[in-house]
């Protein structure tokens, strides 16, 4: 996909600047914030051309990380933070906003070649960070990074369920850096997960065990147990289903009180398993 103005200003401003860069990730912040800000307020109608803007500026991103051949990782997630807090200076950062942020990083690292698991967890740490700094609560961040991952990894014909693992260790790791609640991330990235995967008609039980794989792994490094982050994972997981309906509940019931990477799952309450 060829670049328009913002990702050809920003591709061309960064293969200079992170090329042998110590601080790759907060030069690409500072860099990706002042082209986004310029090329809003450069456009007629900045509302309506948020999401294109944002879009074409992290795939720009992606292919400066990419033909400079170091520091992907820090540039997604730079550019994702400086995306979003040049929108959020011009102009409101809405769900939709967050969603097609990752849908575009995903799309990038895909057209490049590069890993998009890391991609995706880079864009989803960068996101939770920046949501603080946007006034964007951390459970619509959660979601809509979430639920923007699953569209972008069926929209490049990526696993769903590596998807959502490496996501979810990525808003962990963002809300981390925020001092969040990190309970609270893996229970909204659950549900933003399960939601996307109904809407592409993908496996909810695949994408659902993956997130509490994931959520289990991240666990130990923040200080919270991996019951708790189990129990997060499917009880976020259960409150997309009961949304989307039956088949879905099923799907995420029939994980309930297994075991996980050696976890047994069980649901926060007030959710009891009905019996057959």
């Amino acid at each position: 996909m060829p670049l328009d103005k913002a990702g050809t200003k920003l591709k061309k401003a960064l293969t200079g600047t992170i090329k042998g860069a110590g601080d790759v990730l907060g030069a690409t912040v500072e860099t990706t914030h002042d082209v986004v800000v310029g090329t809003l307020r450069e456009a007629g109608d900045a509302v309506s051309e948020v999401s294109n803007i944002v879009s074409d500026t992290l795939l720009g991103a992606v292919e400066a990380a990419n033909d400079v051949g170091t520091g992907l990782g820090s540039t997604v997630k730079g550019a994702v933070i400086g995306s979003i807090r040049g929108v959020g200076e011009v102009t409101t950062v809405t769900a939709e906003v967050i969603s097609d942020t990752l849908r575009a990083a995903i799309r990038g690292g895909a057209d490049v070649g590069a890993d998009v698991g890391s991609v995706t967890r880079n864009a989803a740490a960068g996101v939770i960070s920046a949501s603080k700094d946007v006034g964007m609560s951390l459970q619509d961040a959660a979601v809509s990074v979430a639920r923007g991952a699953i569209l972008g990894a069926h929209e490049v014909g990526r696993d769903l369920g590596q998807t959502a693992k490496s996501t979810v260790t990525g808003t962990i790791s963002g809300t981390e850096e925020i001092s969040g609640d990190a309970l609270r991330a893996i229970r909204n990235t659950a549900q933003g997960l399960v939601q996307g995967t109904g809407e592409v008609g993908g496996d909810i039980t695949e994408v659902t065990r993956a997130t509490i794989e994931g959520a289990i792994e991240a666990a130990g490094g923040i200080g919270v147990t991996a019951e708790a982050a189990a129990s997060a994972a499917i009880s976020g997981a259960l409150r997309a289903a009961e949304e989307i309906g039956g088949t879905a509940v099923n799907s995420v019931t029939g994980i309930l009180e297994t075991t996980v990477s050696g976890v047994r799952v069980v649901a926060e309450a007030p959710f009891k398993k009905k019996d057959a």
